[in-house]
């Protein structure tokens, strides 16, 4: 069964277990960290999309932090910080039947990060 993304909060499947009331919160912090620390969004393969983050400890930790809490409400991602030869990466990949949550989560990183670059 394919889940539906929630239009109000732009990837947030309708699967997710965190309360209704705190997924706002969660978003906006997810659109954060893509503002802040996002330089490139690729998508190696249908189901995995790869952000390369500036690289620093507080932008690991943030995103290992994060990370760690969405995977608490939404078992289906799974996601990899590599830290290697001074670059620092998140992937982040879902079963085909959540693309769709993919998707939108690529378009919401893109667009939080072009909007995050400094003009």
């Amino acid at each position: 069964m394919t889940q539906n993304v929630a239009p109000d909060l732009g990837w947030a499947p309708s699967a997710c277990t965190l309360p209704t009331a705190e997924q706002p919160l969660r978003v906006a912090e997810f659109d954060a960290l893509f503002a802040e620390a996002v330089q490139d969004v690729a998508r190696p393969e249908h189901t995995r999309l790869r952000l390369e983050l500036v690289f620093g400890p507080g932008n690991a930790a943030r995103a290992a932090e994060l990370t760690a809490r969405e995977n608490g409400c939404c078992s289906f991602f799974t996601f990899a910080l590599t830290i290697a030869d001074g670059s620092l990466a998140l992937e982040v990949t879902v079963p085909p039947e959540h693309v769709e949550v993919l998707d939108a989560l690529q378009e919401r990183a893109a667009a939080a990060a072009v909007a995050g670059r400094p003009v």
